[in-house]
């Protein structure tokens, strides 16, 4: 059957060094594209990790590192893998909890913009989770009665996926399904936004589950002694946890968001503060001073500033002995007229 389509659908399936969506790294990436006139284009790549691929991985997918050691590392293939999603959805098994948040976190070492904000993600082991709790390998002869060949190799995986996908809308048409609330609807549609909301009951906001929706759309923390608090809540009695998730072992995308959470909570913050009218001082209270009339006052003198007494003051000089022209001025002075 063929697929009901706005725009493309790409599904694709990577392979890693392990599940770490923080710490490991891509070996393997492969995408089918499925265009909305039913034509498809498919593209693998294999990538230099940076890093060893642990044996136990190796044994998984079939990758060493003797098989990777010339391929180019993510960086250099980012902004090919990037133009060939441009405008298309994304979809894969297990691809919200695992693969969309490798690649997102690769895209953002690699420093290459890759918007998930305005796609559809459809997971197609949710929807067989939800219908039939099996396995990628189960669902594939379950749906396709088929088994599939060459197991665990990227491009082999990613046809399987898409392959269910098909037959799980051919044989959920028209089947109901019960929520958590007891609503019944028939979610299994060939509509891309329908099976986006189906699968993605959990309503992921950073796809690690770090974070979650709650059923007011609000972000709210999804482990450890917050769990069930809104983020802005815990932004406004405990400032520091901003800074401790920053610096903490999670994902880079988990953080992007989180750092979106605060800015927004920040701005809104700031805006309030700007708006709250400050309040009106107190009046002083009016003290009535008394002015006093100053009292006359009496100059004083200073005798020591007479002229006077400046004249007659007495120089420290020796005494005149007595002679004749003294005793003359005195009886001149004194004598009767």
């Amino acid at each position: 059957m063929k697929l009901n389509l706005k725009r493309p659908l790409a599904f694709f399936d990577l392979e890693a060094t392990g599940t770490n969506v923080a710490s490991d790294r891509i070996v393997e990436i492969s995408i089918i594209k499925l265009n909305p006139d039913d034509s498809e284009e498919v593209k693998t790549w294999r990538v230099h990790p940076g890093i060893p691929i642990p044996l136990e991985s190796s044994l998984i997918h079939g990758i060493y590192d003797e098989h990777i050691a010339q391929e180019p590392k993510f960086k250099e293939l980012a902004a090919e893998i990037a133009e060939f999603l441009v405008g298309s959805d994304l979809a894969g098994y297990n691809s919200n909890k695992f693969d969309i948040p490798m690649l997102a976190e690769e895209f953002l070492r690699a420093g290459v913009v890759f918007d998930l904000d305005n796609r559809h993600f459809v997971d197609v082991q949710n929807i067989f989770h939800q219908m039939e709790q099996r396995t990628l390998k189960a669902a594939y002869q379950f749906y396709c009665n088929k088994q599939i060949i060459n197991a665990h190799s990227a491009e082999a995986d990613t046809r399987a996926t898409m392959e269910v996908l098909l037959s799980q809308i051919e044989k959920y048409k028209d089947v109901e399904w019960e929520d958590k609330k007891g609503n019944k609807v028939i979610p299994i549609v060939n509509d891309i936004e329908a099976l986006h909301q189906f699968t993605n009951l959990n309503k992921p906001v950073d796809f690690a589950g770090r974070m979650v929706y709650n059923e007011d759309g609000e972000e709210v923390i999804n482990f450890g002694k917050h769990k069930g608090k809104k983020v802005e809540d815990i932004f406004a009695v405990e400032p520091s946890y901003y800074s401790w998730m920053m610096q903490g072992d999670f994902p880079l995308y988990t953080k992007r968001k989180l750092e979106e959470i605060y800015n927004r909570w920040n701005t809104k913050r700031t805006a309030e503060r700007i708006a709250k009218p400050n309040p009106p001082k107190a009046a002083e209270p009016v003290v009535k001073r008394e002015f006093n009339k100053p009292e006359p006052q009496t100059p004083k003198i200073n005798f020591n500033n007479n002229r006077d007494n400046q004249n007659f003051k007495k120089k420290d000089e020796p005494a005149k002995p007595v002679d004749e022209d003294m005793l003359k001025l005195l009886a001149d002075k004194f004598k009767k007229g």
